[in-house]
C-alpha cells in the first residue's frame, strides 16, 4: 500500500479508489448518513463558491463536479456492456439503492438519443422550500456523466422541472450535443 503522505497525488486528484473503505472505516456509524449532512456540505460549498466567484461560475463548477461524479459512478457502479433497457433498469435500481433518487424514464428517442427522465425524492432538492428556481445543477452534470459514459456520446442535460420551483419531481431533458464541454 502506498504511503499517501509521500505520494505525488493530491487530495484534489479524484480517483474512485481514494473514496476509501467506508464500511471498514465506519464500523459503528455505518455507510449511511442523513440527507441533511449531505445538503449541508453541498449548500455551504455552493454559498462559498457563489460569494467568491459569482453564482454563474459556482454553478459551472457544480455542474463539472456532477459530471465527474456521474462518469465515475457509471464506470464503477454500473454495467456498461448491456443493452439500453437493461442499463436503464440497473440505473434505476442503483440510484434507489444508493438513495440518490427514484428514476423514471418518460421518453427516449432512439434515433436522436434525446431523453426525458424524472428523479423523485431527489437527494439534492426534494423537500426544499419553493424558491421559484431550478437548483439541481450538480444533478444535470451527474446525469450527463452517466449518459456520456454509457453511450460514448456527449449529452447536454438540463433540468426543466424542480422541487424548488414548485414541482414534486425533478425532470431532466437530455440531448446529444456536439459540444464536448457539457
Amino acid at each position: 500500500m502506498e504511503n499517501v503522505f509521500k505520494s505525488k497525488a493530491k487530495h484534489s486528484d479524484f480517483a474512485w479508489e481514494n473514496l476509501g473503505d467506508i464500511k471498514g472505516g465506519r464500523d459503528e456509524l455505518g455507510e449511511s448518513m442523513p440527507v441533511l449532512v449531505y445538503r449541508m456540505m453541498q449548500y455551504t460549498m455552493l454559498d462559498v463558491l457563489s460569494k467568491d466567484l459569482g453564482e454563474e461560475q459556482a454553478n459551472v463548477y457544480f455542474h463539472r463536479a456532477g459530471l465527474l461524479s456521474g462518469t465515475e459512478f457509471a464506470k464503477n457502479i454500473l454495467n456498461l456492456d448491456v443493452d439500453f433497457d437493461t442499463f436503464v433498469a440497473e440505473l434505476q435500481q442503483k440510484l434507489q439503492e444508493y438513495k440518490i433518487g427514484i428514476l423514471k424514464m418518460e421518453a427516449f428517442d432512439s434515433e436522436s438519443g434525446n431523453i426525458i427522465l424524472t428523479v423523485g425524492e431527489d437527494l439534492d432538492c426534494s423537500g426544499l422550500p419553493v424558491t421559484n428556481e431550478n437548483v439541481c445543477t450538480y444533478d444535470e452534470g451527474f446525469i450527463s456523466g452517466i449518459l456520456n459514459t454509457y453511450t460514448g456520446k456527449n449529452y447536454h442535460v438540463k433540468e426543466i422541472d424542480c422541487w424548488a420551483n414548485g414541482d414534486r419531481v425533478c425532470r431532466f431533458s437530455g440531448e446529444v450535443s456536439e459540444d464536448s464541454n457539457d
